[in-house]
């Protein structure tokens, strides 16, 4: 029961979390967040919905991050970013 209930706890706090903070672990797509981002109440631009959406390749982990590096965004079945993409010089699959 107890379980359960911090399960529940847990699923509500990364539901509820603000368009402010990025990426939700295990939820969000690059296009996903990369949407959210850019639309109300942020209204960021690509390049910085970008680097607050983008992967690092060490999983955003402290440890690693001198040899760390930007992942390609995954960018599938939405024309409109891979266009901004490469506008702005970002890396991305198709």
């Amino acid at each position: 029961m107890a379980y359960a209930l911090l399960l529940t706890a847990g699923l509500l706090l990364l539901g509820g979390c603000s368009s402010e903070i990025g990426r939700v672990p295990l939820v969000d797509t690059d296009v996903s967040c990369l949407r959210k981002q850019m639309k109300g109440p942020m209204f960021l631009s690509f390049p910085l919905a970008a680097n607050t959406c983008q992967r690092m390749s060490n999983n955003n982990f402290i440890l690693g991050e001198k040899n760390a590096h930007p992942l390609p965004l995954n960018l599938k079945d939405a024309p409109d970013l891979q266009k901004q993409a490469d506008e702005y010089g970002y890396s991305y699959t198709k």
